[in-house]
Order: C-alpha cells, then structure tokens, then sequence
C-alpha cells in the first residue's frame, strides 16, 4: 500500500519512519510513504502558499492553487486508473473520529493521499473538489495535519504482518474485535513483587498458576471492568452487538457498571 502526504514539513516525518518496531512496515515498504513538500508547488521566490482569508478575521488560510498542483503531481506519479485513484484525506475537526474498524479499513486499503492543513485552515475550494474524506483525532484542534497523519501510518503500519515480533500481539489491542471491542486487560511483569514507599505489590496470584482456562477468565473479567470503569459506551455498544455472556454480565454487576 502506498501512502503519499501533501505536507509543508515533511522532516517532521523522518524519525518517525525510521525508528521503533514499526521501521520494519516502511523499510520494507509494507507501507510506502511518499513525502510532498506542498512549497515546491507555489508560485514566486517566497513559495507561497497560504493568503488571508476573505471577510477578514485572524490568521492565514491555504491557497487551493499550489495543493491542487501537488495532488495532480501524486496522481501522475501513482499512475492509477481513474476510477481506482486513492482517496484524498484531510485531517480536520469537521472529520469523522479515527477508531479500529477505520484503521483496518486503511490498513486493507491500497492506501491513500493525506493532506496536512496548516494556519487558519484550507480553502474550502479544494476541500469541496478534491477531498473524499475528513479524518480527526478527537474533539480537540492540533497545529497541523502532521500528527494526525503519523498517528493513521502509526496505527495502519502495527497491522501489517511481520511487523510487530509476535503476529497476534494486535489482537489484544483494545477495541480490536478479538477482544471483543473492549479495553486491554491489565498486564504485569517481573520482578513478582515489586516494593512501592515501603509496600509490597504483588501480580495476581492467578497470573503465576499456569491454569490457562483461569488465566483466560481473569483477563477478560478485568477487561469487562476496565472498558465498564472507564468506557461504558463500549460496554454499551458490546452488549447491543450480543457479545456479553451471562458471566460476563455477572462481572459487570458486581462492579455496578452494568447498564
């Protein structure tokens, strides 16, 4: 799959690409991420790219023109039939909010070209034209696209196999189906005991049996508990989808978070 973003500081993306477990998606092209300075497209010795905004009001807004040139530019180098060219993706408050089932969807996908706004915004006229989707992150509003595109490369790049050194950690995700769409459990490490301000803490007792089927138990009761405590909508969504057993409504029950 190939991923071409339309950015103003491609060297933001740099270390990303080339550090941590996920190195492996993009040095093996698993993932091909192909960077576009959105300045090489502008017009004058300044390379501008960005005017003020018509009616007034504070800050910058882009200028249609040098994105337009760039997204023509990424058409010819992917060199798509027509009706299968990627789609064109904008980070923006207005997008849906980015979860599992759209990151697989991406991660399944031929890929797409992402479009990093910056300033006041873009204008709408590209937006209109050219954009298939909007992407967000949550109700929040960043500096610029950048983050939210390195977080959708991080997340597509994780599922890909050979990636991450054991193939089912992503199951154990949260919101990943094999769990369910509920919250990870909690998990635990050496030492066995750990001393904090002069107390020990000890791992679950269960977790050192070897009882696989008990093992197996007490996770997913504290994942209940976890997704209860801390997202009863999913535990909402996940009963609305009959996911619950019986025992499972027995956990949540007794944590008073059933409903």
């Amino acid at each position: 799959m190939r991923f071409d973003v339309i950015t103003l500081f491609p060297n933001l993306f740099g270390p990303f690409l080339s550090q941590g477990i996920n190195r492996r998606a993009f040095e093996q092209k698993l993932v091909d991420v192909v960077l576009w300075n959105l300045r090489d497209f502008a017009d004058g010795n300044y390379r501008r790219v960005d005017d003020r905004p018509f009616g007034g009001g504070p800050g910058m807004v882009m200028m249609a023109e040098p994105l337009a040139r760039c997204l023509t530019a990424v058409r010819v180098a992917r060199a798509e039939p027509a009706a299968q060219q990627a789609k064109v993706v904008l980070f923006s408050p207005m997008g849906q909010t980015l979860d599992h089932p759209a990151v697989q969807a991406w991660s399944d996908s031929a890929g797409a070209v992402l479009v990093c706004g910056r300033y006041e915004g873009i204008d709408q006229r590209f937006i209109d034209q050219c954009v298939d989707t909007q992407i967000s992150l949550g109700d929040f509003v960043l500096s610029g696209g950048e983050i939210a595109a390195i977080a959708l490369l991080d997340a597509v790049a994780r599922l890909q196999p050979g990636v991450l050194n054991d193939a089912g950690s992503h199951q154990q995700d949260s919101f990943n189906p094999a769990l369910d769409g509920l919250l990870d459990c909690p998990h635990y490490t050496r030492p066995e005991v750990w001393q904090h301000h002069a107390v020990d803490h000890r791992v679950p007792d269960v977790l050192m049996s070897g009882n696989h089927e008990r093992i197996a138990r007490f996770r997913r009761d504290a994942s209940l508990q976890a997704t209860a405590q801390c997202r009863p909508d999913v535990i909402a969504q996940v009963r609305d989808a009959g996911r619950l057993t019986r025992q499972d409504e027995a956990v949540l029950a007794r944590v008073g978070k059933g409903s």
